[in-house]
């Protein structure tokens, strides 16, 4: 006789440890099978009884749980409950990439004749659309250093509809204070969004803090194993539904269902992981911040950090990035893909294997942030002629500081 399983809601009490684990999980009827199904057909039936038939005929499709895989797919609406559950969010979107859940979010709450402040420095790609693409389609931007709030409230007009920021800042760790940001936002009448990717909300709940949206790219922490693309953004389920509506159907940067797994899978483990990396990129700051070569290192969790104290406040844990300038940035790029044995000499982060690359200054002015003046100045504060952006993984922390001193030292 087969059994007829049945998934019971988490309690209201339950932990992030165990909503990491267990939200939007379904047991398999047919088989009480735990892990998480694959769905991998494009399309649902429609049958009567499901809301989609009324004596009229058929109704509102839109109010289907499944319909059609670019609209939504259950595996992948496992993942976006799941998420939803992590970030305290009434729902979630899930996308192909992180960019497409940064664009598919600004083309909605976004329209010729609005306003955008986004962070003068952020994600290379997030920069580079909202100043460069948006423009073209009528929408103004002005990019403001949003670790100085006064300069964000000066730049509020009354056609500004969304503030959009990162916290820590890709590539050089400033942060903002979500908190305060938000206020001001909300005291204008202004959405807010935050790229939390760096974070991950084992270290920051920025919903939790009165901003509206948050944004990740699952590629990063929250996948954690360097083998799957995607994104999301989580809030409000009517600012959520309002971007499904239009970026979900229209966009068509719908996440595979095979992919969602795979991040699902990542995120059995989010929190042990991040708390392990967390652990072991202190132990590396401290080590780089006692090393010859080194002239700088960038870590929230160091007392030398300018927001130390901000960080405090606002991460349980403070994350797997690092930051760190030598003398010879160029000839110490070489050294490092040359010589590192235990890490790797590559682009991208948030992975299982620690990598490290060079964010060259000149190089990010001239393709991304093209930053003069005050805006520049201060970019140099952090970086200097090139900053060292190095994601911790899960090896052996000795391992890792060996694997750093042998390839720096000249």
């Amino acid at each position: 006789m087969s059994k007829t399983f049945v998934t019971h809601p988490l309690p209201s009490t339950a932990g992030p440890e165990t909503r990491s684990l267990d939200a939007g999980l379904v047991i398999d009827p047919g088989t009480g099978a735990i892990a998480p199904n694959i769905s991998m057909s494009v399309n649902n039936v429609l049958m009567p009884g499901d809301g989609a038939f009324s004596a009229d005929g058929v109704e509102d499709l839109a109010s289907l749980p499944y319909l059609y895989a670019r609209w939504t797919n259950p595996t992948v609406r496992q993942l976006e409950q799941r998420l939803a559950a992590l970030e305290d969010a009434e729902d979630a979107l899930a996308s192909a990439t992180g960019m497409a859940a940064i664009a598919g979010m600004l083309l909605t709450l976004l329209k010729a004749g609005d306003h955008l402040i986004v962070s003068d420095v952020c994600y290379a790609g997030a920069a580079e659309l909202t100043q460069r693409v948006l423009p073209d389609l009528g929408i103004e931007v002005t990019p403001v250093n949003m670790a100085r709030l006064d300069l964000v409230e000066a730049a509020i007009r009354p056609n500004t509809q969304l503030i959009h920021c990162e916290s820590p800042v890709n590539p050089i760790l400033r942060l903002v204070d979500l908190k305060a940001l938000a206020a001001i936002a909300a005291r204008h009448g202004v959405l807010t969004s935050v790229d939390s990717t760096f974070a991950t909300p084992v270290a920051t709940r920025p919903l939790s803090l009165g901003v509206d949206l948050v944004v990740h790219s699952l590629t990063k922490f929250i996948n954690g194993h360097g083998d799957a693309l995607g994104g999301a953004v989580a809030g409000r389920r009517e600012l959520v539904a309002q971007i499904r509506g239009r970026a979900g159907v229209y966009l068509g940067a719908a996440l595979s269902a095979h992919a969602a797994w795979l991040i699902m899978r990542g995120i059995d483990t989010l929190y042990p992981r991040l708390r392990m990396a967390s652990e072991t990129a202190l132990s590396v700051a401290r080590f780089l911040e006692s090393h010859p070569q080194v002239e700088r290192v960038i870590y929230p969790g160091l007392d030398s950090h300018p927001q130390h104290d901000l960080a405090k406040r606002q991460m349980d844990v403070f994350g797997g990035m690092i930051g760190f300038r030598t003398r010879d940035p160029k000839a110490t790029a070489c050294r490092l893909a040359e010589r590192l044995r235990v890490a790797h000499y590559a682009f991208s982060l948030g992975h299982q294997r620690s990598l490290v690359v060079l964010m060259d200054t000149d190089e990010m002015m001239d393709s991304t942030y093209r930053l003069t003046g005050e805006p520049l100045a201060d970019y140099r504060a952090y970086a200097g002629d090139g900053l060292f952006r190095l994601s911790i993984g899960l090896e052996t922390p000795a391992d890792i500081i060996a694997d750093l001193d042998q390839a720096l030292t000249p």
